[in-house]
């Protein structure tokens, strides 16, 4: 058997865009190593905060987040994404700057999901921040812009810790945030189907979310993993 080298690092095909943040990342969380079922690699991309991917549409920030993907693919990742929803915008740059596959924002699974739902039935989109997911980052990602959206700002703690970037977090009162808001979702639409995660922060709350609304959902977490299938298919023994 002959090996063949040119890589940095080996046998983690992942590569993670990370936030520049020191909020809580309990397990599940996009930016706790242990919630994968896989390596990863992570790189953090400087002057990345959650307010300004957020609250003001990473700007400025492309040329950063591009540097920070070509590292990673310098040092072994085949396949990039990001840990925010919200950088959906930056889907085609990153892909054509990285040359490698690349998944920015779980909202990309939407029209996949669409398909595979009962007619009449839709997704609906769980966010950190309704008030600036705007049109153009549902566009971005090959969403119909009149896709029912709640965020979880109307709660007491999860969009507060994430998005001011505190170093506490009361995690039973973030679940309660996301779980009462994506009891708004279905409430407000009763069309709803599925429900998809923006925020990678709150993949933790997925399957509270699922027991409290009985609809399928679905996360970075879920996009990754199928993502990471293909960068690494599974060996079987013949």
């Amino acid at each position: 058997m002959i090996a063949t080298g040119g890589k940095s690092v080996y046998g983690a095909a992942l590569g993670i865009l990370m936030l520049e943040a020191r909020f809580p990342r309990i397990p599940g969380d996009m930016g706790n190593a242990i919630t994968w079922p896989f390596p990863v690699h992570y790189r953090v991309v400087p002057g990345a905060s959650p307010d300004k991917v957020v609250r003001k549409e990473a700007a400025g920030l492309l040329d950063a987040f591009i540097d920070a993907g070509r590292d990673l693919v310098r040092h072994g990742a085949d396949g990039i994404t990001t840990n925010c929803g919200f950088l959906s915008l930056f889907q085609d740059e990153l892909a054509a700057a990285l040359n490698v596959p690349v998944a920015t924002s779980s909202l990309m699974q939407v029209p996949m999901i669409e398909r595979l739902l009962p007619p009449g039935r839709r997704v609906g989109i769980l966010t950190v921040n309704a008030e600036t997911l705007t049109a153009t980052h549902l566009q971005a990602a090959g969403i119909d812009p009149s896709t029912p959206i709640v965020g979880t700002e109307a709660g007491t703690e999860f969009t507060r810790v994430i998005l001011d970037d505190e170093l506490e977090m009361d995690v039973d009162a973030a679940r309660r945030d996301n779980v009462e808001a994506a009891i708004r979702l279905c409430a407000d639409d009763n069309d709803i189907g599925a429900i998809i995660l923006e925020c990678t922060n709150m993949i933790p709350y997925a399957a509270d979310i699922r027991l409290a609304t009985g609809l399928p959902v679905y996360s970075m977490y879920s996009f990754a993993v199928w993502f990471q299938s293909g960068l690494t298919p599974r060996q079987f023994a013949s």
